[in-house]
């Protein structure tokens, strides 16, 4: 069995409907509305725990009921819940979520909790690091638990994911320590200053970045599908085209799926395919945790 360990967020999402984007002043009427646990390292962690992995969880929460929801989702979805910390003081993160009819997403995230996960938090799952195929990273946390966790994963040897959302600015040494790094179109801009808009484009923008130091650089393209840069090698791996419902969450299950899949043993363009059957999935049905495909669905599509 692949074994996963996510070191990052957990927020609590907070999402309505809304018929469009209100503009700033405007009041919406909308809904449903839906309460659900979110968070790209929540969301990454169950994408790969519903893929068949064994995946251990790193993360701070509140001592409040979304905390205590954080424990029970894992729980519910087989997810190690040994490192993950409870701050007193910090409520659990929370993210307000609107998506139009379109599937398209609004989201504003107040990291709470998870936002003070500290190196030494970090630093004290070093066991976990130990056990694992691959470490899965992203930047909705404290920048000094990135580092850590990105130090230790060098010092186990073991291969590291970097996801750089929501987008932070990232050293060099640390970018170099990545085995892979999958960002989407607006961060690749951001990293690059390259307007990523095509494969020419992302071609560009992932050169630029593989000539920072990263093994291999994925950029995702949402329904275009993704555009992986190896070996000073570049190519277009295709997306699976599907009825959007809700965009949320597409790239949490895009990197979940490639973690497991390259934990497995995967070749990368092999495993960027199934991720991008996962991610297409996850479209097709509201919600972001909820929402990720289980094994059989992926096997099926």
């Amino acid at each position: 069995m692949a074994d996963v360990l996510v070191v990052g967020s957990y927020i609590a999402d907070l999402m309505s409907r809304t018929p469009h984007m209100p503009k700033a002043g405007e009041t919406v009427l909308g809904g449903p509305f839906q309460m659900g646990p979110g968070g790209k390292g929540g969301n990454q962690a169950v994408a790969a725990a519903r893929l068949g992995a064994h995946v251990t969880m790193v993360t701070k929460v509140g001592e409040d009921p979304f905390g205590e929801e954080a424990f029970r989702n894992f729980s519910r979805e087989g997810i190690n819940t040994n490192w993950i910390t409870r701050d007193p003081d910090e409520a659990t993160g929370a993210a307000l979520i609107a998506v139009d009819d379109e599937g398209e997403n609004m989201i504003i995230v107040a990291p709470g909790a998870c936002g003070k996960l500290t190196a030494a938090d970090v630093a004290a799952a070093d066991e976990a690091f130990t056990g694992a195929d691959v470490v899965l990273v992203q930047l909705e946390t404290a920048m000094e638990a990135v580092e850590a966790a990105v130090n230790l994963a060098e010092r186990h040897g073991k291969p590291l994911i970097l996801n750089p959302a929501p987008f932070q600015e990232v050293r060099d040494d640390l970018l170099a320590k990545a085995a892979y790094i999958t960002p989407n179109e607006t961060e690749a801009r951001l990293l690059t200053g390259i307007d990523v808009q095509d494969e020419t484009t992302a071609h560009l923008a992932a050169r630029k970045l593989a000539e920072r130091g990263v093994g291999t650089v994925i950029i995702t393209l949402g329904r275009q599908g993704c555009y992986v840069f190896t070996d000073g090698e570049g190519t277009l791996v295709p997306g699976v085209k599907v009825n959007a419902v809700d965009t949320t969450g597409a790239g949490d299950a895009f990197n979940g799926a490639l973690a497991v899949f390259l934990a497995e043993g995967d070749e990368v363009h092999d495993a960027c395919r199934k991720a991008n059957r996962a991610a297409a999935l996850s479209v097709t049905r509201p919600g972001t945790s909820p929402a990720m495909a289980y094994r059989e669905e992926l096997d099926s599509l």
